[in-house]
């Protein structure tokens, strides 16, 4: 055997191990997809997605798309070549691990946690929607989540309606923050909270983190709802990057007219309790899935502008969309007249 030929066979098995190595050591990365779409005024063999008892609805043949992005879950082996064809693709992204995720992340704890902002993106999102047709809504502040190990555990639930917070009236998460910064670690915090019809009186001694007393909970807003309004979305879809879409979808249900004029709009953002939308992730993989889908029109919120402006959206339009109210005002300026002056993403000048 000549010397070329065993070092050819003794290459052999380096070329493997190498393509192994590749293949199945994990990086440090995140990969991002174009996920699916959901027409939230659409029909399945189970009804409507979007269903609404004790008011009159209004439908029409246009589409109305939520949009998602496949994200590698927590502690999953992305590898080379995951990284590298991600990187090629123009419409898939690599992003650090840590800009995700914690360390500490598994794939339950996302989840729950993304279900748990879904619930809650709906909820606030009808409720906008509901104010902008017209109907009152009365809010609440509500314990959303309770940290284990943290003074709040075993005396305050997921629910409960905060009304007062050491001697003071709870209106919005800023009072309760407030109460509990200007409070001192290690005594006991007076609190009157609603729970399930009933008002308790609690204490909660809170604890100094990062040199700030904490209770360790999060809030958020409950809503009283004059008719009820539901959204059957696949479970599985978590996070709240559909606010936006969700408030525009029951809006156009709830009202005559149209906001689609019959075509097809997709868009994506978060929604807070006085309608202001925010930004969200992956908004170049959603415009990519919108594209895909032949929308006419995406509705972008204002801090993803700069990211968008890199997207390929082909020949829908990108709209930005600074509140509820205002994405309101587009489509329906755009239903009326296609080539309307709509406020847009413009690249800095800086």
């Amino acid at each position: 055997m000549s010397q070329r030929t065993v070092a050819g066979v003794l290459a052999v098995p380096l070329l493997i191990g190498l393509w192994a190595a590749a293949l199945f050591t994990p990086l440090p990365y995140v990969t991002y997809e174009p996920g699916i779409t959901v027409d939230l005024l659409s029909e399945t063999e189970d009804g409507e997605l979007l269903q609404v008892q004790g008011h009159k609805t209004y439908r029409d043949d246009g589409e109305m798309l939520l949009t998602t992005v496949y994200v590698s879950r927590p502690k999953a082996t992305v590898n080379l070549f995951e990284v590298v064809r991600a990187w090629i693709d123009d419409d898939d992204a690599v992003v650090p691990y840590d800009a995700v995720y914690d360390s500490g992340t598994t794939p339950e704890e996302s989840e729950q946690r993304g279900a748990m902002l879904m619930a809650t993106s709906q909820e606030t999102a009808v409720a906008v929607a509901l104010r902008e047709a017209g109907f009152e809504v009365e809010e609440s502040v509500q314990v959303s989540e309770v940290s284990e190990g943290m003074p709040a555990e075993g005396v305050l639930e997921v629910g409960d309606e905060l009304l007062e917070v050491g001697g003071r009236d709870v209106t919005s998460s800023q009072d309760v923050v407030d109460a509990v910064s200007a409070a001192p670690a290690g005594e006991p915090l007076e609190l009157l909270v609603r729970r399930d019809g009933r008002e308790l009186p609690l204490e909660v001694s809170p604890r100094e983190v990062d040199g700030t007393p904490r209770l360790g909970i999060m809030t958020g807003y409950g809503f009283d709802l004059p008719f009820e309004v539901t959204l059957d979305v696949d479970p599985a879809i978590g996070g709240s990057s559909a606010g936006l879409m969700f408030a525009l979808s029951v809006y156009d249900t709830l009202t005559p007219g149209s906001l689609t004029g019959g075509q097809v709009i997709a868009g994506t953002g978060t929604v807070d309790d006085q309608g202001q939308v925010g930004p969200i992730g992956g908004i170049a993989q959603k415009i990519a899935a919108a594209r895909d889908e032949g929308a006419r029109l995406f509705l972008v919120p204002p801090d993803n502008c700069g990211e968008a402006l890199g997207a390929d959206p082909d020949d829908m339009r990108l709209v930005r969309a600074e509140t509820v109210s205002s994405a309101l005002d587009s489509l329906e300026r755009w239903v009326e007249d296609p080539d309307a002056d709509l406020p847009r993403c413009e690249r800095s000048s800086e």
